[in-house]
């Protein structure tokens, strides 16, 4: 791991985005279950992995 990043949403807090080693993009680590089906998804970059997962934490806690 290179650096992670918390991610919140609405103040609270939903996962961690990671850099890795070798690898383009930011590896989502899931800790709220809302977002729990992102768990592991690389993205190209921290804006849209936030933008996916606010997408999917709001759409749950609806």
């Amino acid at each position: 791991m290179l650096e992670s990043t918390i991610i919140e949403i609405d103040g609270i807090f939903v996962g961690t985005a990671i850099a890795l080693a070798g690898v383009v993009g930011r590896r989502f680590y899931a800790t709220h279950d809302s977002v729990r089906a992102l768990h592991n998804v690389v993205l190209p970059d921290l804006s849209s992995l936030r933008r996916r997962v606010a997408a999917l934490f709001r759409a749950a806690t609806r």
